[in-house]
């Protein structure tokens, strides 16, 4: 296997070489293909039906699953801007500047190229929809960092502090494009309705898009159409829980709107499309510890919540599918993997240009999406800052000031 450095020298010196510009195809001269990265916030990998939840219905993200390389094995930080500044980077969040939610540790790095500046200088028309949560003002904004079209809710979520007074998840007022307005409708619905305009702008013009879809939805305070929530309100028997599941419900009923549309537009086979969320459950249960399995609720077995250094802060589900790239087809890994993978495995599936500094931590898993590959060496990977060091059978981390080791068994 190539080293990650040499990966992305190969990677740029056959992009160099082929003069590939703004309108180019990709690698062997086929057209680029288009991508839509979305990422739900607070959803845990037990909170949808093709994970085995017994209560939450989600029939188009089962759709996805059925059709999509999951990653069953797959990592991110226990909590929100971490993951993003990952995701966005593939580096390692302590390496990134964001490494909290609040306090100024939010920021990622102002000499850090970011994956909107990757696909933008590479030729793509990118827009972000949605939470950022990695800097409200320049040069930390979504606009500041490669995102040609932006419509977004500032801080971590929406009416937190610095997001627009009053905003209530229903006719708010975003930022798009750096003009403060009023929308109508749910927060989520208009995150949707922003990318699918941009989208059917962007598919005659030649040139391929990136879409970053960060829903804000399922992270509290939770708020939704009773229509979504009256389902699960005889089913669920703690606190908060049936709006929890009701905001994931709308995210469902979105994901099958836009799929719809991609089909519609004839381009859905030729888009790379990636669902998965931030961290772990925040609501999919009652959880009495942090670290504990919950007491009622699901957790696909798992100990822990969101913000914990256990399974269930940091495993969550990823699915991938792009048909005419030859990753589609319902099939599981079970690799070691996670949020700083994503970069590199995207600039090596749409031939983009790496980043300049070449500081990727992630791994391109490529090879293993198109079935060449079947290991990644023995890698650790660190789910919480230095914390949680894991690898392919094994993970170590504190348990109330003594080490705990596990071997993984499933």
């Amino acid at each position: 296997m190539l080293s990650r450095r040499a990966f992305l020298g190969t990677i740029g010196a056959g992009v160099a070489a082929a003069g590939l510009g703004a309108f180019a195809s990709g690698a062997g001269g086929r057209k680029r293909p288009n991508v839509i990265l979305i990422l739900t916030d607070d959803q845990g990998y037990g909170d949808m039906s093709c994970h085995g939840n017994p209560i939450l219905k989600t029939p188009e993200m089962d759709r996805l699953h059925a059709e999509s390389v999951r990653f069953t094995n797959f990592h991110v930080s226990a909590f929100c801007s971490p993951s993003r500044a990952a995701i966005m980077t593939g580096r390692y969040p302590g390496r990134t500047g964001a490494f909290r939610t609040s306090s100024g540790r939010t920021f990622v790095d102002k000499d850090a190229e970011m994956m909107g500046n990757v696909f933008q200088r590479s030729g793509y028309q990118t827009a972000m929809f949605g939470k950022w949560h990695l800097g409200d003002n320049y040069p930390y904004r979504p606009q500041d960092r490669g995102f040609g079209h932006v419509l977004w809710h500032k801080c971590g979520g929406v009416g937190q502090i610095s997001d627009y007074w009053g905003n209530d998840y229903f006719d708010d007022h975003y930022e798009e494009n750096g003009v403060t307005k009023p929308f109508k409708g749910y927060c989520t619905d208009v995150w949707f309705d922003g990318a699918l305009g941009f989208i059917e702008k962007q598919k005659d013009r030649g040139r391929p898009f990136f879409v970053y879809l960060a829903t804000n939805a399922p992270h509290g305070p939770y708020l939704v159409d009773r229509k979504y929530s009256d389902p699960y309100r005889d089913k669920v028997t703690w606190s908060q829980g049936a709006n929890f599941y009701g905001m994931i419900a709308n995210i469902d009923e979105n994901l099958g709107r836009l799929r719809r549309k991609l089909r519609q537009w004839g381009i859905e086979d030729d888009t790379i499309l990636v669902f998965m969320t931030d961290n772990g459950t925040s609501k999919g249960g009652e959880f009495k510890e942090l670290t504990g399995e919950p007491t009622v609720g699901y957790n696909a077995g798992m100990r822990g919540r969101k913000s914990s250094h256990v399974e269930g802060g940091h495993r969550v589900p990823f699915f991938i599918r792009w048909p005419n790239g030859g990753i589609s087809g319902g099939r599981d890994v079970d690799l070691l993997t996670g949020h700083i993978d994503i970069l590199p495995s995207l600039i090596e599936l749409c031939g983009l240009d790496p980043p300049r500094d070449n500081r990727i931590d992630g791994e391109s898993l490529a090879g293993v999406l198109r079935g060449q590959q079947t290991d990644l060496n023995d890698r650790i990977m660190f789910a919480q800052y230095h914390g949680a060091p894991t690898t392919q059978r094994w993970r170590s981390f504190d348990e109330h000031h003594r080490l705990e080791i596990a071997r993984r068994m499933c």
